[in-house]
């Protein structure tokens, strides 16, 4: 266990030196890109500890069990309802390109709204995504409106 936590935090560190390296090379906005870079990373980390198991490293789903984050027309419709489902969960039916998924979805209520905003920035940001930064102020404004 050790072992894994010192090699989970020396890919961090490697990862974070690699990438805050090309952020200053070429982008314009450094504060901006730097900022971004923390969170992707941060965003990787919590979202293989929460939402690997069920949506895969991937983010490819697993069959019509769970559904697919990557090239998903769900999230691409629905930004803010994802953060509120990062939080609260979800039961029933949800259709994801054109497949039907009713596997109930645990929330992680402990989740922080930076957090949130962690995972989000890393899952809108590969695949076909290219949202950059999602601002906590932007999950905390969901957040507040699907407690409602």
């Amino acid at each position: 266990m050790k072992n894994k936590t010192l090699l989970v935090a020396s890919y961090y560190l490697l990862l974070t030196s690699y990438l805050l390296l090309i952020s200053c090379l070429g982008k314009s906005n450094k504060t901006e890109s730097v900022k971004f870079q923390q969170y992707y990373v941060q965003g990787e980390i919590l979202y293989t500890k929460y939402c690997s198991n069920c949506h895969q490293k991937s983010g490819k789903g697993l069959g019509l069990v769970y559904p697919p984050l990557d090239k998903s027309d769900f999230m691409d419709k629905n930004i803010e309802k994802v953060f509120c489902l990062m939080k609260y969960g979800i039961k029933g039916e949800i259709m994801v390109n054109g497949f039907l998924y009713n596997k109930a979805m645990q929330g992680v209520p402990s989740l922080t709204e930076l957090e949130i905003a962690e995972i989000s920035t890393y899952l809108y940001n590969f695949g076909n995504h290219q949202l950059g930064v999602i601002e906590t102020a932007t999950v905390s404004k969901a957040i507040e409106n699907c407690a409602n």
